[in-house]
């Protein structure tokens, strides 16, 4: 097992360094900045799945955190220097309050069923979106406000902003995958499993549920603090519902409690959208781009039914279990032979 788990972290490394040499290597601005929003989606994704994959919980209002992170930094910067000091005393705030909306959404709905935590969120979400719109000093209402930034990132293509949102990439990942293979990520699978079972023998469901929605929601603020970087702009459409569902995607296309099957849904939906959006000038059809994504996001689901990474791993461990069942077989045969 140690040593599989070595090989997968060698393989996941060596596709990073590969991404890091990418804006050194190829100068195509616009594909640069679309593969610096699959890693900031990738980020948002995962912290979804953790949620959704890992603990069984539902949330429709997960942008409500991608949207705290997103104008926790763009509020700090507007209102003081663009310096990096106010960048991380942004990010700071972005993950202090993040951390503590998902912990109060958490205690008011975990101890019911899931579903209602699905409700608050998504009414939180709509709460936060309103008063972006009203606090219009702060926020800039429904327009929001384009905003200055530290000069490291004023070049949003370039590979200063790039490397890092691959750098957050990558640690989010090895964290939360070290977080999942802990023992309290082994009873987090459980409570998804059988939550009737884990409460039975002893554990306090609610408490091991809080912590999952906590990381998850500072995850997903994370994801927003370097999403209103990548843009220089922000606005309410940071809360939309439209967020939540695009992260829902990514997580069920990628393949749900994989983490990096939500990282490469991002990709294939980031991708695809821009491919589709290109496409409108070849044929009037490419301007409905949304009806072919429904029908990329059909396909998928029929010929990956548990996602792209978790059909090919169910699929790998088939295999790998045929093997040993036909090694034994043969074993068995040789034995009576003789």
């Amino acid at each position: 097992m140690k040593l599989g788990m070595g090989r997968s972290t060698g393989i996941y490394l060596l596709i990073a360094l590969l991404l890091a040499v990418l804006p050194f290597v190829y100068d195509d601005r616009i594909i640069l900045s679309l593969v610096m929003q699959v890693f900031i989606f990738g980020i948002f994704a995962m912290s979804y799945d953790l949620l959704l994959g890992f603990t069984g919980i539902v949330s429709f209002g997960h942008a409500m955190f991608f949207g705290i992170g997103a104008y926790s930094v763009a509020v700090v910067l507007n209102q003081n220097e663009a310096t990096l000091l106010y960048l991380l005393l942004g990010t700071l705030l972005a993950v202090v309050v993040a951390g503590i909306v998902s912990f109060i959404a958490g205690v008011l709905t975990l101890r019911l069923q899931s579903h209602f935590y699905a409700m608050l969120t998504l009414a939180l979400a709509g709460l936060f979106m309103v008063a972006a719109e009203k606090m219009r000093s702060l926020t800039g209402g429904n327009e929001g406000f384009v905003l200055m930034v530290p000069d490291i990132f004023m070049d949003t293509s370039g590979p200063a902003l790039y490397l890092t949102c691959l750098a957050v990439l990558v640690v989010s990942f090895f964290l939360v995958r070290r977080f999942t293979q802990s023992p309290v990520g082994k009873v987090l699978m459980a409570i998804r499993e059988n939550e009737q079972r884990v409460e039975s023998i002893g554990f306090s469901i609610m408490y091991y549920k809080v912590i999952a929605s906590m990381i998850s929601g500072i995850v997903a603020s994370i994801a927003g603090v370097l999403y209103v970087l990548s843009l220089q702009f922000v606005d309410t459409s940071v809360f939309a519902t439209d967020v939540t569902l695009d992260a829902l995607l990514m997580t069920i296309i990628g393949g749900v409690g994989t983490l990096v099957g939500p990282i490469i849904g991002a990709g294939i939906i980031e991708f695809a959208h821009h491919w589709l959006s290109d496409l409108a000038d070849v044929h009037w059809i490419f301007k409905r781009w949304i009806i072919l994504f429904g029908i990329v996001y059909i396909l998928a689901v029929i010929f990956f039914p548990r996602g792209i990474v978790g059909t090919l791993q169910e699929v790998w461990i088939k295999r790998k279990y045929k093997k040993q069942q036909g090694k034994g077989q043969t074993k068995d045969k040789n034995e009576a032979a003789s």
